[in-house]
């Protein structure tokens, strides 16, 4: 049932990508272009590129179709309506099926073929696997994070299981270390990142690495450690010998979709122990004068 369960939503990754890409860029107009983009996608093999072609298509062909088409006043309302989803429609069917079909599937199809040869090498699957970790524990959610949670997802939708399960460890690792951090050195938090350490008991479990800004804001210097933890945690699970054996589920629970479910629990706490004991030695969590200038507005809070 887990399995089937899986396999259901991943059916769905390619169309459902499509169109929220094409819904950033062009609105409501452009959602249902972009979602016949993404199944046009699945059934060509273009696959995860050929989804965000399809994206970027109808939403940028809403974009020029707003600024374009003219009618009178009275006839405006259909435009949303009627004429704008044409147009998007007509340009995805044009470039997904005719111009761009066969380059994509065949560009897509080299690359799943290209990563499927580097995760049977045992030594770029553990280089992968602490190269995406460190990505993880960069930002926090931001750009670098979520591109590495992006390409561990999307390969889903070709069969490619390990990358989502390495990303998955760090993602629980770097907000578990911080919740470590009050057993191992309860005495050099403050009363509220104590706090906020146990919150990160729940945050790990889920998967958000974002319960680790709390104490990152306090210095940068724990970015590294941040980044050191993550690799640390998906480079031992996999040497460990974790293994993808169906579509992975994130968080600490997540260990019971993967192939030797424990060496993914043994690397999660290894690399989340790094950084609960190193943290509190690098930054004194007590000393007001350690505090960084981070403007709360720059740090954007997302769910994995």
């Amino acid at each position: 049932m887990t399995e089937q369960v899986g396999w259901t939503g991943i059916g769905l990754l390619n169309t459902v990508l499509a169109g929220f890409i094409a819904y950033s860029i062009g609105d409501k107009a452009a959602i249902g272009a972009g979602l016949i983009g993404g199944a046009l996608a699945s059934n060509s093999n273009a696959g995860f590129l050929g989804a965000m072609v399809a994206g970027f298509v109808a939403g940028y062909m809403v974009v020029w179709a707003k600024k374009t088409v003219k009618v009178p006043e009275k006839y405006s309302s259909v435009l949303p309506l009627i004429v704008f989803p044409f147009f998007a429609t007509f340009a995805v069917a044009i470039v997904m099926g005719v111009v761009l079909a066969g380059p994509l599937s065949w560009i897509n199809t080299s690359l799943v073929a290209w990563i499927k040869a580097m995760i049977e090498n045992d030594v770029n699957k553990v280089l992968l696997a602490m190269i995406m970790g460190a990505m993880i524990g960069t930002d926090l959610g931001g750009p670098i994070n979520k591109a590495a949670w992006m390409a561990g997802n999307v390969l889903l939708a070709e069969g490619i299981y390990l990358p989502a399960i390495i990303v998955n460890v760090a993602i629980c690792a770097v907000p578990l270390g911080y919740a470590f951090a009050s057993l191992f050195h309860k005495d050099k938090l403050s009363d509220e990142l104590r706090d906020a350490s146990r919150n990160n008991w729940v945050m790990g479990f889920i998967g958000i690495t974002e319960g680790a800004i709390p104490f990152t804001m306090v210095s940068l210097k724990l970015v590294p450690i941040n980044m050191i933890g993550g690799a640390i945690a998906s480079g031992l699970g996999i040497l460990f010998g974790m293994y993808a054996k169906m579509p992975p589920v994130g968080g600490i629970y997540g260990f019971i979709t993967v192939g030797n479910g424990w060496a993914y629990l043994v690397g999660m706490f290894i690399g989340a122990a790094f950084i609960g004991f190193v943290a509190p030695l690098i930054v004194n969590f007590k000393d007001s004068d350690d505090v960084e200038d981070v403007d709360i507005d720059d740090i954007e809070i997302s769910f994995e």
